[in-house]
């Protein structure tokens, strides 16, 4: 099961950084790459403890949804998601912000397990872990712009 860590500074307070990180419109915004949306559940503003959320993205040049849900939150310092339903056989998205001096240190912890048994994990090594490693970056690099423009 593959665990992928990003750690990322943000000149922006903590509770800022956290509701930008669980509010649909902003994720929406900051995953345009894959035409990210929310198309069930909650389709707007921000998600709480027990939401759903089901995304609509292209990867891989294919369409595909997953439905994943908040099953903890200590607000402004940690939420956690898991997927519910797609692609993944499973995965954890654990989401975490610290103070730091004038800012907040952003973390990310994705562990997941791909379907299709030893293909999914050929697939992990192939392209899939760096691809998931890559877009976690990506829309971590995205909220730091948002939370400094703010």
């Amino acid at each position: 099961m593959p665990t992928i860590k990003h750690e990322i500074h943000i000149n922006a307070p903590i509770q800022t950084c956290f509701d930008l990180a669980r509010n649909v419109d902003v994720h929406t915004e900051t995953t345009a790459d894959t035409k990210e949306r929310a198309i069930g559940g909650v389709t707007t503003g921000l998600m709480e403890k027990g939401d759903t959320v089901t995304w609509e993205a292209v990867h891989f040049g294919i369409k595909q949804k997953l439905t994943a849900k908040i099953i903890e939150m200590n607000d402004p310092h940690s939420f956690t998601d898991v997927m519910v339903k797609g692609a993944f056989h499973s995965f954890i998205h654990i989401h975490e912000f610290v103070e730091s001096g004038e800012g907040t240190i952003m973390k990310d912890t994705f562990s997941y397990k791909s379907p299709l048994g030893f293909l999914g994990i050929m697939a992990d090594r192939l392209f899939l872990e760096n691809y998931m490693t890559r877009f976690i970056a990506n829309r971590a690099n995205e909220l730091k712009r948002i939370a400094e423009s703010k």
